[in-house]
């Protein structure tokens, strides 16, 4: 048990997953017995802006369509007569989106410095698709012990016990099924690769040694995809 606990807390404390089961392919990527790679991340939400960004585009997005959508009514009923006119309205709007983006700075830390300024995510890829899965132990022991439901799957080759223990530890899945990806865009400097459906957005990451490694196998998995970086 020692040895298992070992295991469960040396990622989250920057170490690399060595001691896991199967072929190690990469620094900190495996091949496991069941015949697919895992690898974890640990995402420092001070450091890295990935999510605030992604947030972000989201509010500038829906925003923007409000806007768009506003303008256009105002320009084909003629409601105002010069760009003056256009300007004393909609600095309101403009004031308000600031607010909102400042608010969303707030939200980010506040949910952040919950976590512990950082985020433990936990992937596995095979041929077919890949997937991710936040896993928060350190605030919660029931998922910890989940956790060392996967290890202890890995150890004995046991596929259906990790999946067992994966499914208890987290709910939050995101998937990518590579014959239906659309975009792949790698981030170096962000450790990021984004695999995109058309209603699906996901984050691949993946340490700076092992970035290159899960950058290829995905974009070979994907013959549909338009290639960025």
């Amino acid at each position: 048990m020692n040895d298992t606990q070992n295991r469960l807390n040396g990622p989250t404390d920057g170490q690399d997953i060595r001691q896991l089961p199967g072929e190690q392919v990469s620094r900190g990527v495996y091949l496991c017995p069941d015949g697919k790679y895992r690898w974890i991340y640990e995402f420092d939400m001070r450091k890295n802006p990935t999510v605030m960004i992604s947030v972000m585009r989201v509010l500038l997005l829906a925003y923007g369509i409000i806007m768009a959508f506003m303008i256009a009514l105002h320009l084909f009923e003629g409601t105002f007569e010069n760009l003056r006119e256009y300007w004393d309205f909609y600095k309101w709007f403009l004031l308000l989106l600031a607010f909102l983006l400042l608010l969303s700075v707030f939200a980010y830390a506040i949910v952040a410095r919950s976590f512990g300024w950082r985020y433990v995510l936990f992937y596995t890829m095979d041929e077919e698709h890949v997937e991710s899965r936040p896993l928060r132990q350190q605030a919660d022991k029931a998922k910890a012990l989940s956790w060392l439901t996967v290890l202890a799957g890995l150890a004995a080759g046991r596929p259906g016990t990790v999946g067992a223990g994966l499914n208890a530890a987290s709910r939050d899945v995101a998937v990518s099924v590579f014959q239906k990806v659309r975009k792949v865009k790698t981030v170096r400097r962000r450790h990021v690769i984004y695999v995109n459906h058309r209603l699906v957005h996901n984050q691949i990451y993946a340490e700076k040694a092992d970035l290159e490694f899960v950058r290829d196998f995905i974009v070979a998995h994907c013959p549909n995809a338009r290639i960025r970086g």
